[in-house]
């Protein structure tokens, strides 16, 4: 089952040419997520083949315009695609007087109803859940509100070994019973465990995005164990002082946030137009955090489904 993050944008608030603002498709088991909203997200999701319409829902950490300009936008297209599901979105207020005078003068008789969920930016707490995903806010450490996102997915349903049904004798009855974690009786009378038939195909993933943020211990704690972290390094580690007085964070907060979290793997981005190239930040991190790679824009990350050892 599918679990990756498309890099649409990874300049922080002054794009440049090669670099579009934040902004990030996270697509789970083909269900796609846009996270954050910087200024030509549409364009961008048309130039890596990512059709709009597949949207379940959008996430904006804060209301910074490099992290939302790109959304009013792609409301207005979705109507002109003819979408009629709900599009929920999940942003800190006031964004909500945002979205009502958007909607009062440039959408009033769109197709679809846009519906917004307001975030507590000061609590870790479940925003989003559906049968494979689970979505938590994490709170960060900026100039406004700001709250990264925590996507994990659902642990997948047991798996019955094969041969197992073939030595047993098993029926569909006793499969499916199996398959809820039942332990099962053989017209034998012998009772089989349930861990003798059955094995989880693959371990729940999870992914981390930390958006613009002081570093922060406690947001490092609460993506303790996450397979794939993004975490914001405007600045390199010499710029430390105007990280910290402008709510930021530099290429080494990132990779010790990583290092805290015990991540399996780090993405950095939100890159200051004073960085030509991103490889002095890639190169910083890697010092303190060697699984780093560059927020590249049109690369997917791919976390891949790691079976469970018996």
């Amino acid at each position: 089952m599918s679990f990756s993050v498309t890099i649409l944008g990874s300049a922080s608030a002054k794009p440049t040419p090669s670099r579009h603002p934040s902004s990030q498709i996270v697509n789970v088991h083909e269900q796609y997520y846009l996270v954050d909203a910087g200024e030509g997200a549409q364009q961008q999701m048309a130039r890596y083949g990512i059709n709009p319409l597949r949207l379940r829902g959008v996430f904006i950490s804060h209301l910074h315009g490099d992290h939302l300009f790109g959304l009013f936008p792609l409301i207005s297209t979705l109507g002109l695609y003819g979408r009629r599901t709900p599009l929920d979105i999940y942003a800190p207020a006031p964004f909500g007087e945002i979205l009502e005078c958007h909607l009062r003068y440039f959408d009033r008789d769109l197709p679809y109803e846009v519906q917004w969920h307001e975030t507590n930016t000061t609590r870790h707490a479940l925003l989003f859940e559906n049968r494979t995903l689970e979505v938590w806010s994490i709170p960060l450490r900026h100039r406004v509100p700001c709250a990264g996102f925590l996507f994990r997915e659902k642990e997948p349903p047991l798996n019955v070994e094969k041969f197992k049904i073939a030595r047993y004798g098993l029926g569909i009855a006793q499969i499916t019973a199996a398959k809820r974690g039942e332990d099962i009786t053989l017209a034998s009378g012998e009772t089989v465990p349930n861990a003798e038939l059955t094995y989880r195909p693959y371990a729940a993933r999870s992914y981390a995005y930390l958006s613009d943020t002081n570093y922060s211990a406690k947001a490092a704690r609460l993506c303790a164990g996450v397979d794939l972290m993004y975490h914001e390094a405007t600045y390199a580690a010499t710029e430390r002082k105007i990280a910290r007085e402008r709510g930021h964070a530099t290429s080494e907060d990132a990779a010790r946030a990583a290092s805290e979290a015990g991540a399996r793997g780090l993405i950095i981005g939100h890159f200051s137009s004073r960085y030509k190239e991103e490889s002095q930040l890639v190169e910083e991190a890697r010092r303190l955090f060697p699984q780093t790679e560059a927020a590249t824009e049109g690369r997917t990350f791919e976390l891949p489904e790691n079976r469970i050892k018996k």
